[in-house]
């Protein structure tokens, strides 16, 4: 991962860039590096394309751009069961033929019938595809994210019909391939133009560009090949999560079309606020109560930990208020090291409001013992005059 390029910096383009900033800048370098529009430099050119090509689909997707956003190249593992937000290497891959400008209409069946990659961006959308990654929100408690939890939850997905076996054809009947487009899927047309002939391609309206035709849809999911279903399914939090970070687990999203793989599930954490404590970065803080004759003579003090123990810290005589102190190694876990944050406490010197009539006396004597006065009052502004 040393040698990779910030996406936005191949891009060209700001971390605040819109989606339409980002598609433009993606035109642009996409067409200046396609390797048939560089016949004489064409292995470097097709580097350039894949890096583009990269890029782009990382920082165009929603999900995979703030996962990139809050986590770089490597994703947030440890936790994702995969291999980082970009799957293997989250690019175009390059056979030879122009396929990277199938995304934008008719300017990419222009470009496909100048470079000849009319015939792969046809098998590409016909092939195997991933199936929708789904997103979800999910909320736990301070402790829950210091210690790491498993939680149970209920998701709404598309998932495969076992009574057709996802093809969405009646059992005993089979998918036909269109008559239209002859299983391509597009529709081929050739204008003449004051340029010569120009060839344009089309969603076939026969098959919707599907390349296939059920004549006889399954009664269970009528002709989809999916059916919706709530299942319960099981995640792991682990310990040392921050709030608004993301856990994915690979596979649990919507079903792939054309034996295409599975979507992933992109949960983002929320924890709860904490009546006592605080938490920045790995540290966790809090306030601790005092008395005065504790912050005067000194005292040890027992100081609640997040995960229900207590720890014995001594504080020194003469402790002052707003006084600060450390345990260290008692803080949050972080995901990406093995660093281990601090519990840091801040005493607050509580004065007692209702006293008997015999510790008002003790009082006043070590106040008359340690000649305290009463305030001056300060002169107003008239007085001075």
């Amino acid at each position: 991962m040393a040698d990779k390029r910030d996406y936005y910096e191949v891009l060209g383009v700001e971390k605040t860039a819109t989606e339409e900033e980002l598609k433009k800048a993606y035109r642009k370098l996409a067409k200046k590096y396609h390797p048939d529009a560089n016949p004489d430099n064409k292995k470097e050119a097709e580097v350039k394309f894949k890096e583009v090509n990269e890029a782009y689909e990382n920082l165009s997707d929603p999900q995979k751009r703030k996962m990139y956003d809050q986590f770089g190249f490597n994703g947030p593992q440890g936790f994702g069961g995969g291999q980082g937000p970009f799957g293997q290497g989250g690019y175009y891959s390059y056979a030879g033929g122009f396929d990277g400008f199938s995304d934008f209409g008719d300017l990419g069946d222009i470009f496909s019938s100048f470079f000849g990659g009319g015939r792969a961006s046809s098998r590409r959308n016909n092939g195997p595809r991933k199936g929708a990654d789904l997103n979800l929100n999910i909320e736990i408690t301070f402790e829950e994210a210091f210690l790491g939890v498993e939680k149970e939850i209920t998701i709404n997905r598309n998932e495969t019909c076992n009574t057709c076996n996802g093809t969405g054809a009646k059992p005993g009947t089979s998918v036909t391939k269109c008559s239209v487009c002859n299983g391509t899927g597009q529709v081929r047309q050739v204008q003449t133009t004051i340029l010569g002939q120009m060839q344009t391609t089309r969603t076939c309206s026969n098959c919707h560009g599907t390349g296939e035709v059920i004549k006889e849809p399954c009664d269970t999911c009528r002709g989809k090949g999916t059916v919706r279903k709530q299942p319960k399914i099981k995640v792991k939090i682990p310990a040392g999560i921050d709030d608004n970070q993301t856990v994915v687990l690979r596979g649990e999203g919507e079903p792939g079309e054309k034996g295409g793989p599975k979507g992933d599930l992109y949960i983002t954490v929320r924890i709860k606020k904490h009546n006592i404590y605080t938490r920045k970065g790995v540290n966790i803080f809090c306030e601790v109560p005092i008395t005065i004759t504790q912050a005067t003579l000194g005292a040890e003090l027992e100081i609640p930990m997040v995960d229900g123990t207590k720890e014995k810290y001594r504080i020194p005589e003469a402790t002052q208020t707003g006084t600060k102190f450390t345990i260290r190694n008692k803080g949050f876990k972080s995901l990406n090291s093995s660093v281990i944050g601090d519990f840091i406490f801040t005493v607050i010197i509580q004065t007692p409001k209702r006293l008997t009539s015999e510790q008002r006396e003790l009082l006043e004597k070590l106040a008359k013992s340690m000649n305290e006065q009463p305030p001056i009052k300060k002169k107003s502004f008239w007085d001075k005059l």
